[in-house]
């Protein structure tokens, strides 16, 4: 077994991870709950200091109030003295002095009055007592008429040097007035009684016009403009104010209350206004200083306290979570220190630690430990298994040694010329097997040009000596014979500083050459009539239209053939076609290229001709097999076939859809029954090509985006021992309902919409994917390109990128193009096959047989396996020219060192042939059918495990 890597010990173990993150998580739950704690106490506390000043605004208006209705009650027992309104009627000042002085000093010491003024009927003051406000213009003359004139009590509130209370009541006689009584006092009493409600150091603050008023410079506060008549505690309260005008104005503390840090203590500060003056000369403020340090202890109080709770839950849970992951925990890491040991081998440890779960209520970890003794019990019958079919490989190896110095002394005396010749070309060596071939003897070719021995062939003029290289040349024997022999030239090095020379080995391909010669004719031609086949005609038509001449194309299907080859037989049906190739050969060869598309199916190429011209020879078609007659087996047959005629470049501007548009009106012409032939019309044709070749390209692009496409594979079997190490990648599109969509539905759409490119990306990338999971099992994918694909430039790249994304390995991907694409352009062909096997992958070329028109470049095409086409096999068993080709081909492939895979397999007779000829694999029904890749995929990983 593999040493195992090393494993790195976690520096934190998973009891202290999941220790840490729920300790994160209840950490951050206790921060949470004591900011919504801390929160909910400090919105309550706002909620009861709003209250708090309000009830304190109520209570000090009140006060204020019950100040007024006191004055006014005091002015009205003054008014209401006899002797008072007698004197103020008898317009006599002493007696009006003696009347009040004997009240004034009750009034000055128990009701607190300042000042009493006294005016007669006609507003003109008599008598005053105390005194009046500082440099403050009252309006008490006002005041006096106002209350002459309404005989109602006045009240005002007047602040200068300070703040002072006024009550004018009438002096009424017998129910007239005869004078008015004023009355004034300090709001001293209010101040105490405010403070006695707020439980809070009171300031009475005046702001106004102050002018010539002497005022106390230590009560003076220049940033509210005002000064202090009163307050309470001026020792600790005066420096408070005076740090609060720095901070606030008046207006501001009468919209919110200003909260500052005094002292050591919390403090709220907020104003409350008196009504102003009539003529707003100057304005009064109760200031309420509230000192709110408890509460803010008690919120910081509660908020540590929600802490310290949440703290020691939060401690006490994963204390609780540690004490219940301890046990776990350990049998987990006793578990993790086994399975190193297991990794190096120690089975007996690892059962040696683990102890056989007993207990009756198991839980994961039991399982757990259950299946680590199950593993190694299973590791150590894999590594017993393992050293078993290490010694078989090694056996193997051993076997595989003999058969390659068996295969090395093969190769020493096999049938090839082989030459050496030095720097200036002339020969110094020749084998046994050439001088035989030649009828000459050795010393008659040594020290001879190769080039005066060996005709020059087609070999490049730019390619240097040193560089290896294939040709061909002829050569004549001294019995005259004509010789074909490919030559492989390459570099040999001189011994002892000599320039190199050159090694030359050659093959004898004459009869291959003369295979290749037939197969040149097959290629073009129709082997059962002899008429051109579809191949040359699809050609000859492709540049037809590349000229831009008019022209038209007939397809003729002959009716009721099927009948012949039932009632008569195949051979029968042969015959019949052979007759009409040469009817219509004898009759119509002089109007253009006629050819066997394949079946029961003619085709007619007339170049220069119009609609008339068509439909006459169409006419003269059914004129010329109406005449003729057909007898088999005691039977006459009637010959007929349905003609459709499509003209270019009217009805489409390139070869497959004129074909195409050509069968559609040979159906037309079939299912009319009378006529038996159908001009396509123009705008029928065109429209119903449009909408079938735009269908497809959308369900292509939709399959492209959706991964719509389903992967089939085919084996390729080995038909020695029907071993199956390769299998070939088709490709069926998914349909709505679930089904498959053969290919032959959409990849001619593709191929001309030039969708095929991302169509061959798509299957090698899922390919490769697939790839690196069976190569394990030492099985290959063969991947069919297009012929597009050979001129994509991004193909070779693309390809390097999946490889090394998928870890699939090239030796076991199989890259397959058609002989038609390979020989179409031939270098381009040549150079991408050269570029995908300097990748590791191996190439093949695919449908062989039918359209390669030399065997001269297959000796130049870099590909690994030559699969045969099927319509040579599937005639193998009746056919002498399949099997003259099928042998040939063999040959040739075993000639370039390339593996034959025969296609069409469909019956058990035609693998006894096949081996014969020596053609190594075969695929085809038969032998296997083609499944899903996903039930392969199963099936081997199933079988590698």
């Amino acid at each position: 077994m593999n040493p195992s890597p090393s494993i790195r010990t976690p520096r934190l173990s998973l009891t202290w991870r999941v220790i840490a993150l729920s300790s994160l998580l209840l950490l951050g739950l206790v921060v949470l709950f004591s900011w919504l704690g801390h929160t909910n106490l400090t919105r309550q506390f706002e909620s009861s200091r709003a209250e708090h000043n309000e009830r304190q605004v109520r209570e000090i208006r009140l006060a204020l109030e019950r100040s007024e209705e006191g004055l006014r009650q005091l002015a009205s027992m003054v008014a209401s003295v006899q002797v008072l309104g007698e004197a103020l009627q008898a317009g006599q000042p002493d007696q009006l002095v003696s009347a009040l002085e004997t009240q004034w000093p009750t009034l000055q010491l128990e009701a607190g009055i300042d000042e009493i003024l006294a005016f007669d009927s006609d507003g003109v003051q008599h008598a005053a007592w105390g005194e009046g406000q500082a440099l403050n213009q009252r309006p008490v003359e006002e005041w006096a008429n106002r209350v002459l004139r309404d005989e109602m009590p006045v009240t005002a509130l007047r602040c200068s040097s300070d703040c002072r209370q006024y009550a004018a009541v009438p002096v009424l006689v017998d129910g007239g007035s005869v004078g008015t009584i004023i009355l004034s006092r300090s709001l001293a009493d209010v101040t105490r009684q405010a403070q006695q409600v707020s439980e809070s150091d009171v300031a009475l603050l005046v702001v106004g016009n102050l002018d010539g008023v002497e005022l106390s410079e230590e009560r003076t506060i220049a940033t509210w403009g005002g000064h202090l008549v009163a307050l309470t505690r001026q020792a600790q309260y005066l420096p408070l104010l005076r740090s609060a005008a720095s901070q606030a104005s008046v207006e501001e503390l009468l919209q919110q209350p200003l909260r500052l840090h005094h002292l050591g203590r919390d403090v709220e500060l907020s104003a409350l206004r008196m009504d102003e003056d009539s003529d707003q000369r100057s304005s009064g403020f109760f200031l309420l200083a509230s000192d709110i340090t408890p509460q803010i202890n008690a919120i910081g109080h509660d908020t540590r306290v929600l802490v310290v709770v949440g703290l020691g839950g939060w401690l006490v849970a994963e204390l609780l979570m540690l004490a219940i992951l301890l046990s776990p925990m350990a049998r987990l890491r006793r578990i993790a220190g086994v399975l190193p040991a297991l990794a190096r081998g120690g089975f007996a440890e690892a059962r040696a630690t683990i102890p056989r779960p007993r207990r009756r209520l198991a839980d994961e970890i039991d399982i757990l430990e259950g299946s680590t003794l199950a593993l190694a019990s299973q590791l150590e019958t894999l590594e017993q298994e393992v050293s078993a079919r290490g010694q078989q490989l090694a056996e193997r190896v051993e076997e595989l040694a003999r058969e390659r110095d068996f295969i090395g002394s093969l190769l020493d005396t096999a049938r090839v010329f082989i030459v050496t010749q030095n720097a200036s070309g002339r020969i110094g060596l020749v084998n046994d097997y050439a001088l035989t071939i030649m009828g000459t003897e050795e010393g008659a070719l040594l020290n001879r040009l190769f080039e005066d021995v060996f005709a020059p062939g087609e070999t490049p003029d730019d390619l240097p000596p040193s560089m290896p290289h294939l040709e061909e040349r002829p050569l004549v024997t001294a019995d005259g014979r004509q010789h074909t022999i490919a030559w492989y030239h390459a570099p040999l090095p001189g011994g002892n500083g000599a320039a190199p020379g050159r090694i030359s080995v050659g093959l004898d391909i004459t009869e291959r050459k003369a295979a290749e010669a037939r197969l040149t004719w097959l290629a073009e031609r129709d082997p059962l009539t002899g008429l051109y086949n579809r191949r040359y005609f699809q050609e000859a038509l492709g540049a037809a239209l590349l000229s831009g001449r008019r022209g038209a194309m007939l397809l003729m299907d002959l009716d009721q053939f099927k009948d012949v080859n039932e009632l008569c037989g195949h051979q029968a049906g042969d015959l019949l076609l052979r007759k009409v190739a040469g009817v219509l050969t004898e009759e119509l060869g002089h109007r253009g290229v006629i050819a066997r598309l394949g079946g029961d199916e003619f085709a007619l190429l007339l170049k220069d001709g119009d609609a008339d011209l068509a439909i006459r020879v169409a006419q003269q078609i059914n004129r010329i097999l109406e005449c003729t007659r057909f007898d088999a087996e005691e039977r006459r047959h009637r010959v007929s076939a349905s003609t459709g005629i499509a003209l270019f470049p009217e009805h489409a501007e390139n070869p497959i859809d004129l074909m195409a548009s050509a069968d559609m009106a040979m159906y037309k012409a079939k299912a009319s029954g009378t006529q038996r032939w159908h001009l396509l019309a123009t705008a029928q044709g065109a429209r119903e090509e449009l909408q079938e070749r735009v269908y497809w390209e959308e369900r292509v692009h939709r399959a492209l985006e959706e991964d719509a496409f389903e992967l089939m594979v085919q084996p390729i079997v080995r038909l020695e021992d029907r071993d199956v190490r390769h299998y070939e990648v088709l490709l069926r599109m998914r349909d709505e309902d679930g089904s498959l969509v053969s290919p032959g539905c959409f990849i001619p759409v593709a191929e001309r919409s030039g969708q095929i490119i991302a169509l061959d990306r798509w299957v090698l990338r899922h390919s490769l994917r697939a790839l690196a999971r069976l190569q394990e099992q030492g099985v290959s994918l063969a991947v069919n390109l297009s012929g597009q694909s050979l001129h994509d430039e991004g193909l070779q790249p693309y390809l390097a990128d999946e490889l090394a994304a998928s870890g699939a390995d090239p030796e076991y991907l199989i890259l397959e193009v058609t002989e038609t694409a390979a020989v179409t352009d031939f270098s381009t062909a040549r150079g991408v096959l050269q570029a995908i096997r300097d990748l590791g992958c191996r190439t093949a070329l695919d449908d062989f047989g039918v359209g390669f028109s030399s065997f001269h470049y297959l000796g130049q095409l870099p590909v690994d396996y030559i699969k045969i086409d099927g319509s040579f096999i599937r005639n193998l068993p009746t056919s002498a020219d399949s099997r003259v080709i099928v042998r040939a081909i063999a040959d040739i492939a075993a000639g370039f060192g390339k593996q034959a895979i025969a296609e069409f397999v469909d019956k058990e007779p035609l693998i006894e042939i096949l081996l014969s000829y020596g053609v190594q694999y075969g695929q085809g029904f038969h032998l296997g059918r083609p499944e899903p890749l996903d039930d392969i995929l199963a099936r081997h990983q199933g079988d590698g495990a």
